[in-house]
C-alpha cells in the first residue's frame, strides 16, 4: 500500500494581496456557499449510488431455500427484537482468480467436483441476543433429505453420506435443509463463500491478528510458516491459516475447526469492536467485500435484511458470542477417517438454542490438542467487550463432549512443524 503524503515536509508560500472590499466578500461567500452545497448535492448522489449498487449486487445469483422459514420483512433498523434467526453459511473449495495464483497445483487439479469443508450454523436468539456458532466437521456422515436443485431437479434421499458432498450433490439450499433436519431449528437465511471471499473480507478490516503457540505452525500443503507469537493474517496467509490440518494439534480436520473458531472468534471481535464500526470508510469497503464475495439465499438478497441481522448482532456481549464444535463420535465403518453425530450430547446444545437460551460451556478449549487458552493480560484487565444487556437468569450448561470458546476468551493455535 502506499504510504500517506507528508505534508510536515511542504514548505509553506506566503502570499499577498488586498483584501476583498465588503461586498467582494459576501459575493466570495455567496460563492462558496454554492460551491459547498454543489460538493453536498454530489456527496449524497455518490452516496446513493453506492448504496443502491451493493443493493443490487449482494442479490446476484442468490438461490431459493427449500423450507424456508418465514422472515421479518425489510426495513431499516434491527431484525424485529422478538424474532430469533439462524443463518447457514458454506465455506467452499472454490478457487477464484486469486486462489488459484496462491494455490496452483491445488486448484488445477480440482476435478471431483465443489466441496463444502466450512459448514456453520449462526444462530441468534430473541432480545436479550445471544449468538451461538455451531461447527460441523466436514467428515461429519449424515442422513441427508431428498433436495431441489437450483435448476428444479430433484436430487435423491441418502442415508449417510459425507456432509462436505453436499453442495456438488444439490447446492446450498440441501446443505441448510440437512442441518435443519438434523437440528430441529428453521433456517431463515443462508449464504457461501469461496476462498476468494475469505482473502477479500480479511483484507477489507485490515487482517486479523491470531496467536501460535506449540512450535509455531508450519505446513506445506496449507502453505503457511507461522513462527511462535502473535500475527496478523490477511491475504494468502489467512487462507493457509484456516485451511491448515497438518500444522496444528493432532493434525485431525477436529483440530482445524479449533483453529478455525480462533480465528473466527477474533474476526467477530474486530468487526464488532469500534475499531470497525466506527470507522466509515472499513463499513463502506467490508460491505461492498461482502457484497461481492457471497452467494446469498434469496431471504438475504436485499441490502436491507443484511443491515437489520448486522444491527441486531451491536449490543451482544462477547460472553454470550459463542463458538461450539458440532460432537461427533468415530465412524464405526470409517475409524479414525470419518465420524458420527453424538445425538445425546447434542441434544442439550439444540434444547438451548430452541429455548434462545444462552450456553455455559464446560468442554475443554483443547480439543485435539489445537489451541490453547491465552495467558491473560499482564495488567489484569478484562478484554474488551461489547455494550452490556441485561444477562438473562437461566443459562444452559453444555455437556463436557461439547467444545468451544466465547469471544471473550483469547486462546492459541498450537502450532506443529509439519512437513
Amino acid at each position: 500500500m502506499s504510504g500517506a503524503l507528508d505534508d510536515a515536509k511542504r514548505t509553506t508560500v506566503a502570499r499577498h494581496a488586498d483584501l476583498p472590499t465588503p461586498s467582494a466578500l459576501s459575493t466570495f461567500l455567496k460563492l462558496l456557499g454554492v460551491a459547498l452545497s454543489v460538493l453536498l448535492v454530489s456527496s449524497i448522489a455518490v452516496a446513493g449510488f453506492v448504496f443502491v449498487d451493493v443493493l443490487n449486487r449482494v442479490g446476484e445469483g442468490a438461490v431459493a431455500l427449500e423450507d424456508d422459514a418465514e422472515v421479518a420483512p425489510p426495513s431499516l433498523g434491527a431484525y424485529p427484537s422478538d424474532k430469533a434467526f439462524s443463518i447457514m453459511i458454506v465455506g467452499t473449495d472454490e478457487c477464484g482468480e486469486v486462489s488459484t495464483q496462491l494455490l496452483g497445483e491445488r486448484c488445477e487439479k480440482s476435478d471431483e467436483g465443489s466441496r463444502n469443508d466450512v459448514n456453520l450454523l449462526v444462530h441468534v436468539s430473541a432480545a436479550p441476543r445471544n449468538v451461538t456458532v455451531v461447527s460441523f466437521p466436514r467428515d461429519l456422515m449424515v442422513e441427508v433429505p431428498e433436495c431441489t436443485r437450483d435448476d428444479g431437479s430433484t436430487a435423491s434421499s441418502m442415508t449417510k453420506a459425507p456432509l462436505n458432498s453436499l453442495f456438488d450433490h444439490a447446492g446450498i439450499s440441501c446443505i441448510a435443509k440437512t442441518v435443519s433436519d438434523l437440528s430441529g431449528i428453521p433456517i431463515e437465511f443462508a449464504a457461501k463463500i469461496s476462498f476468494d471471499g475469505v482473502i477479500a473480507i480479511t483484507d477489507a478490516i485490515g487482517g486479523v491478528e491470531v496467536c501460535v503457540a506449540g512450535e509455531g505452525i508450519r505446513d506445506s500443503q496449507a502453505g503457511i510458516d507461522l513462527p511462535v507469537g502473535t500475527h496478523t493474517v490477511s491475504g494468502a496467509n489467512a487462507l493457509a491459516f484456516i485451511r491448515t490440518r497438518h500444522g496444528v494439534g493432532d493434525e485431525s480436520d477436529l483440530a482445524r475447526i479449533s483453529n478455525q473458531q480462533q480465528y473466527m472468534s477474533r474476526l467477530a471481535k474486530k468487526i464488532l469492536s469500534a475499531e470497525t464500526l466506527t470507522d466509515p470508510s472499513k463499513v463502506l469497503r467490508l460491505m461492498n467485500t461482502v457484497a461481492d464475495n457471497i452467494v446469498p439465499s434469496e431471504s438475504l438478497s436485499n441490502a436491507l435484511t443484511l443491515t437489520q441481522l448486522a444491527l441486531a448482532l451491536k449490543d451482544v456481549r462477547f460472553s454470550d458470542f459463542v463458538f461450539v464444535q458440532y460432537p461427533n463420535l468415530d465412524d464405526p465403518d470409517n475409524p479414525g477417517i470419518k465420524v458420527v453425530p453424538d445425538y445425546d450430547a447434542a441434544e442439550p446444545l439444540w434444547a438451548a438454542l430452541i429455548a434462545g437460551e444462552p450456553i455455559t460451556l464446560t468442554g475443554d478449549v483443547a480439543t485435539n490438542r489445537s489451541v490453547e487458552l491465552a495467558t491473560p493480560p499482564a495488567t489484569g484487565e478484562t478484554p474488551e467487550t461489547a455494550a452490556p444487556t441485561e444477562v438473562p437468569e437461566t443459562r444452559a450448561t453444555l455437556p463436557p463432549e461439547i467444545s468451544g470458546q466465547s469471544v471473550d476468551q483469547d486462546t492459541c493455535s498450537v502450532g506443529n512443524q509439519a512437513k
